[in-house]
């Protein structure tokens, strides 16, 4: 009998926690909201959720420590999910109303404001899967739904041939086209909300779960 995989939802004090709560059990997982550091480290898959300003979830992952359990999950190749501003963290930089803010680091670029005449972009959204996209299998022509005035807009991280390149899935709102997703190894992201993107959402989620190294019983 195959075990239901354990997702923990890193409970550190951003919003929009208890959708995705309910998202992934609709997906399922065992899901669970949680500040356990134990279980946080030995769960099969962490969501690391995010609403609002990049300072303020970065200022909320330092306090509680959760940059540091996410860094270490990623160290033992243990997978991650970041969703809106849980992905943007995942970068080096956040720029906001001119102010600089440091992220994870995890990935290079920066984090700025999207070049659209319209702010926030919300709502429902097309956007282009990878090749070989794990996540958005069977969903290449559905829509997500985004909330979000601020993107990474250009990919600057440079793999060496003999590793494996991250799939970069993008979005066209504006001027320029955004990172709607990446994933790479342990590590993946989506800038917009599986758990606000109806039936979609939850195929996406179940197959980030299905991607999960849940032991047989």
């Amino acid at each position: 009998m195959t075990r239901t995989p354990l997702v923990a939802v890193l409970d550190y004090g951003s919003g929009n926690v208890h959708s995705a709560v309910k998202a992934l059990t609709a997906a399922g997982a065992d899901a669970r909201l949680t500040k356990d550091r134990g279980l946080v480290a030995e769960a099969d898959g962490l969501v690391v959720p995010g609403v609002g300003a990049f300072r303020a979830v970065m200022d909320a992952l330092r306090a509680s420590r959760g940059d540091e359990l996410i860094g270490r999950r990623l160290a033992g190749g243990r997978p991650v999910l970041g969703i809106c501003v849980g992905m943007q963290v995942l970068f080096e930089l956040g720029v906001e109303r001119g102010v600089d803010t440091e992220g994870m680091g995890e990935w290079p670029g920066v984090v700025t404001e999207l070049d659209a005449p319209v702010l926030p972009h919300m709502g429902w959204n097309t956007v282009q899967p990878g090749e070989g996209s794990r996540l958005f299998h069977g969903l290449e022509d559905e829509r997500f739904y985004f909330v979000h005035s601020f993107g990474v807009q250009k990919w600057v991280m440079d793999v060496q041939p003999q590793y494996r390149q991250p799939i970069l899935t993008w979005c066209d709102y504006g001027a320029s086209p955004f990172l709607a997703a990446v994933e790479n190894g342990p590590l993946s992201a989506t800038q917009f909300h599986p758990e606000k993107s109806g039936d979609a959402g939850i195929k996406l989620l179940s197959n980030w779960i299905g991607g999960l190294s849940a032991t047989t019983l």
